[in-house]
C-alpha cells in the first residue's frame, strides 16, 4: 500500500526529539535531513525506536529480544541509496503493532524526505526486497567478477560499448564502488534471497549447457516462454521504458560502427530465473529502487523487440566468439549463490573486495557518468509514478493498522 499525500501529522509535536545511531552513509543522510529540519537529539523512556537497514527479519528480532517492553517499534527503509535524491522514491513502513498517534509522528518525522511512503509488514518487505534488489545485484556482480576473471575493462571492448552495455557497465560500476557489507548483508540476512540467488545461477548455467549443446529448439523454447510468462500479461503500447537515444548517450568508451554480436546472458537468465519463481517484476515496482528499475527497463527492451531477440537467441547457440566471456559469468553466478548458500560473508567480502580494487582506477568516471544515466533515464521513463498511483491508498486506510521503525531514534514528550 502507499501513500503519496503530504503528511500534517499531530498537532502537538513541539517536543518531539531524535536521537540518531549512524550506521553508514544511509545513517548520515538521515541524520542530515533529519537535523535540517529542526528535530532535536535525544533518547529516553518510552521511545519509539526505528531500523532503517535493508533485512528487516535480523532488525525486528534484534529489537523485540533486546528493546524494554515500553519501546513503540516502527521500522522503515529508503529504497534508494544515500546520494539519491528521496523525493518521490518509494520508503517502506512496516506494520507492527503501535497506538495509530505513534504511527503519525513517525509519519510527520518522515514527510521531510519528500518519500512515497509504502506500508508492508516485515516478512512482506523482506520477501520483495530479495525479488528486486537481491537478484538484480547478483547480476551485476557476476558481470563484474567475469570481466575481472579475463581481466577485461569492458569499455574498451567493442562488444561492451553502446545502448544495453552501457547500462550493464555503469550500474556494474556504480554497485562495486560501494562499501561490500551493503550488499553482502541484503544477500545473506534476507530470508527469502537465498533461494532467489540460488535460482538466478541455476538459470544462467541451464542456459549455458543449452548453448553449449547447440540445443536451439530447446533453448528458444525456454527463454521465449520465459519471457511470455513474464511479460505477456502486461498491456504494451509499442512505449518502451528505455529508448535507443538515451542509451546510448551514457558511455565510458567509443561506440564502433557496428555493434559486436551479444547473447545478453545475463538478461535471459534473469526472465528465466523470474518465471521459474514465479516473479511478476512489475507487480513489486511500488517498492523498486532505482536501479531495479533500470534493470527491469534494460530486460523490457530485449524482450519486448522480437527482431532483436531473435538475434540473440541465434548468437547464443551459433556464435562462439564469446564462449569465454560466458563461461566466467557463469562461475561468477554460482560462486555468488554459494557465498550467499553457506552464509559466508568473509568468502563475500574478498569476492567484492578484490574485484572493486580491480575497477577502481575508473570509479570516478564511472561514478560521473552511472550518476548522469541514472538520473536521465528514470525522468524518460514513461510514467514511473503511475506504478505507485495504481497501488496507493488513502492515508485513513493506513490509520487501521499498528506498525514499526530503525536507524533513528524518534521520542515522545
Amino acid at each position: 500500500m502507499a501513500s503519496t499525500q503530504v503528511i500534517t501529522g499531530p498537532d502537538d509535536m513541539s517536543n518531539f526529539s531524535i536521537g540518531i545511531i549512524g550506521l553508514g552513509d544511509m545513517g548520515k543522510m538521515y541524520a542530515r535531513r533529519l537535523s535540517d529540519n529542526g528535530w532535536r537529539s535525544a533518547t529516553k523512556q518510552n521511545a519509539i525506536v526505528g531500523g532503517q537497514t535493508s533485512c528487516k527479519a535480523p532488525e525486528i528480532a534484534a529489537f523485540e529480544k533486546y528493546l524494554p517492553a515500553d519501546v513503540d517499534i516502527i521500522s522503515c527503509h529508503s529504497l534508494h541509496g544515500p546520494a539519491v535524491d528521496p523525493h518521490n522514491q518509494p520508503l517502506v513502513i512496516t506494520l507492527t503493532l503501535v497506538w495509530v498517534f505513534v504511527f503519525e509522528k513517525v509519519k510527520k518525522v518522515l514527510s521531510c524526505l519528500g518519500s512515497t511512503h509504502v506500508y508492508l509488514s516485515a516478512a512482506q518487505h523482506d520477501r520483495i526486497t530479495a525479488d528486486t534488489q537481491a537478484v538484480t545485484h547478483a547480476a551485476f556482480l557476476s558481470m563484474g567478477k567475469a570481466w575481472h576473471a579475463n581481466a577485461q575493462f569492458p569499455w574498451e571492448l567493442a562488444r561492451y560499448v553502446g545502448g544495453i552495455e552501457n547500462v550493464k557497465i555503469n550500474l556494474t560500476l556504480r554497485i562495486y564502488s560501494q562499501k561490500w557489507h551493503v550488499y553482502a548483508g541484503l544477500a545473506i540476512l534476507n530470508p527469502y534471497a537465498k533461494e532467489q540467488i540460488r535460482q538466478y545461477a541455476q538459470s544462467v548455467t541451464d542456459l549455458y549447457k543449452l548453448m553449449l549443446g547447440g540445443h536451439e529448439k530447446e533453448f528458444r523454447e525456454r527463454v521465449i516462454g520465459a519471457g511470455k510468462k513474464v511479460f505477456g500479461n502486461q498491456p504494451f503500447d509499442g512505449e518502451l521504458l528505455l529508448k535507443d537515444e538515451i542509451l546510448d548517450r551514457f558511455s565510458l568508451g567509443k561506440k564502433p560502427e557496428t555493434p559486436m554480436p551479444n547473447n545478453h546472458l545475463s538478461l535471459l537468465a534473469m526472465v528465466d530465473c523470474w518465471s521459474c519463481l514465479n516473479i511478476v517484476p512489475y507487480d513489486h515496482m511500488i517498492c523498486s529502487t532505482p536501479l531495479f528499475r533500470l534493470w527491469l527497463g534494460v530486460t523490457e527492451y530485449l524482450f519486448r523487440k522480437p527482431a532483436l531477440l531473435d538475434d540473440v537467441c541465434r548468437i547464443a547457440i551459433e556464435d562462439n566468439t564469446f564462449r569465454s566471456d560466458d563461461l566466467e559469468f557463469t562461475f561468477a553466478a554460482r560462486g555468488w549463490s554459494d557465498a550467499v548458500s553457506f552464509g559466508d560473508f568473509e568468502g563475500w567480502k574478498d569476492r567484492f573486495v578484490s574485484t572493486q580494487k580491480f575497477f577502481e582506477p575508473r570509479f570516478p568516471d564511472a561514478t560521473k557518468v552511472g550518476n548522469e544515466m541514472m538520473k536521465t533515464i528514470l525522468e524518460n521513463m514513461k510514467n514511473p509514478q503511475a506504478c505507485f498511483a495504481r497501488l496507493a491508498v488513502s492515508n485513513s486506510d493506513a490509520q487501521n493498522f499498528l506498525w514499526r521503525f530503525n536507524v533513528l531514534f524518534l521520542n515522545s514528550a
